[in-house]
């Protein structure tokens, strides 16, 4: 399975998405959520090498792209990382992970990076 079929499935599963960089045609980085009542699964797609998913705590005023703190995180190729994010246990399951770490740098998009950012809630196939 492409890249193509993991990101249709992340709009399967309506998962939010988030763009940025001067051309939104072009961006430089790609980024989605699927919120949780009390967490968020973060994937950002850096280039066609680089991918991080994360699982954060989240609050309203939680800024899912600089998370203070996670619960998973997995980086590796996008492909390796769609996967995991999109088989990680739901929250409430016995085998979620809930020990609370320190957010590593490839969890986060700087603020400055951020501008444009467009997020498009993906429908419903």
């Amino acid at each position: 399975m492409d890249l193509e079929y993991w990101l249709t499935e992340l709009r399967r599963r309506h998962w939010t998405l988030h763009l940025g960089g001067p051309d939104p045609r072009q961006p430089d980085w790609l980024a989605a959520h699927f919120a949780w009542p009390d967490c968020a699964d973060v994937l950002i797609l850096r280039d066609e090498h680089t991918a991080t998913a994360y699982r954060t705590p989240a609050a309203p005023d939680t800024d899912l792209l600089a998370p203070d703190w996670v619960t998973w995180v997995y980086s590796h190729n996008p492909i390796w990382t769609l996967r995991a994010v999109l088989t990680l246990e739901p929250p409430g399951s016995p085998h979620e992970p809930c020990t609370l770490i320190p957010a590593p740098p490839a969890c986060h998009i700087p603020a400055q990076g951020r501008r444009p950012v467009t997020i498009r809630p993906l429908t419903q196939s």
